[in-house]
């Protein structure tokens, strides 16, 4: 398929291709990102919706911006989203959230040591509390708005039909659809599989707690650096 090769997609087209792309490829692309920070919390199931919320709707902010600007702007945004500051924005925001977690780690320590050594400490509402706080809204939105803005094969599909639609409304039809499949199924995954897979780990492997957040930082601290110097494309 050329640039010059006019597409047209109806809004169930696009939902049906997102639906397609993120059964697939983009639970692979995202796990590197999102896996880490979901076994940095201790709340499972429930707490992975604090983190999979902003990401999915950074994710969908991006599919909806490339939308309206194709069919706006025409395939000026593939040039666009091919720039270095598209592996800059994913990479700092990975960095912000690594860094986050790694503040809110420091916090939980100080948290859990008790004023006088006999005073317990509960150290599962101290972790719950501070897991909350962890997923860093802001950074995790950022994050999914940059996993949006690289381009793949069906997404180039998506931005060429917007683009001969010479429309900004039907191009944000195009990328909403888009979005909503491309984030519904790994929102699942992630919320009932790995967020379920993180936990049941932490809690076999409580002792080795601060290890396994440890290493979910350093992870996270890795793929945003290689990101960001374009080391690794998702």
């Amino acid at each position: 398929m050329t640039p010059l090769d006019p597409v047209t997609l109806s809004f169930g087209a696009a939902l049906m291709l997102g639906l397609s792309y993120g059964s697939g490829p983009c639970n692979i692309a995202c796990l590197p990102y999102l896996g880490p920070v979901l076994m940095n919390s201790s709340e499972g199931i429930r707490g992975a919706w604090r983190a999979l919320l902003p990401f999915s709707l950074g994710r969908l902010s991006g599919y909806i911006l490339l939308g309206s600007g194709a069919g706006a702007l025409g395939l000026l945004v593939q040039d666009w989203i091919a720039q270095p500051w598209v592996h800059w924005l994913l990479g700092g925001a990975t960095l912000l959230v690594a860094l986050s977690l790694l503040w809110r780690q420091r916090r939980a320590a100080v948290c859990c040591r008790p004023a006088h050594r006999e005073e317990p400490v509960n150290l599962a509402i101290v972790g719950n509390a501070v897991a909350r706080k962890a997923t860093l809204p802001g950074g995790l939105f950022l994050m999914g708005t940059g996993m949006a803005l690289n381009p793949c094969a069906p997404l180039t599909t998506v931005v060429l039909a917007a683009a001969t639609s010479a429309n900004a409304a039907a191009g944000f039809s195009l990328g909403l659809g888009f979005g909503l499949g491309a984030v519904i199924i790994p929102g699942l995954i992630f919320a009932l599989g790995v967020a379920h897979f993180g936990n049941q780990v932490r809690q076999h492997l409580w002792q080795w707690r601060r290890a396994l957040d440890n290493a979910s930082v350093g992870l996270l601290l890795l793929l945003g650096t290689g990101t960001a110097l374009g080391w690794i494309t998702p």
